[in-house]
């Protein structure tokens, strides 16, 4: 399955709406919110292997 990588424009949208979402959890279920939509990325993106892969990245540098 190939996805299409997001414009600039697209990412920042993104980063937006999570921005909003994260302003709209509680503080104390912000954390469950994120995991949950991980899950559901990760349903979404249908590939173990792909997820594994950009959570190794996401750690990098934090």
């Amino acid at each position: 399955m190939t996805h299409k990588q997001l414009t600039t424009c697209e990412l920042e949208q993104v980063y937006d709406r999570l921005a909003d979402a994260l302003d709209q959890a509680m503080a104390d279920k912000r954390e469950l919110f994120l995991v949950k939509l991980a899950l559901l990325c990760a349903q979404e993106l249908g590939d173990p292997g792909q997820f594994h892969m950009l959570s190794d990245n996401a750690l990098k540098d934090l």
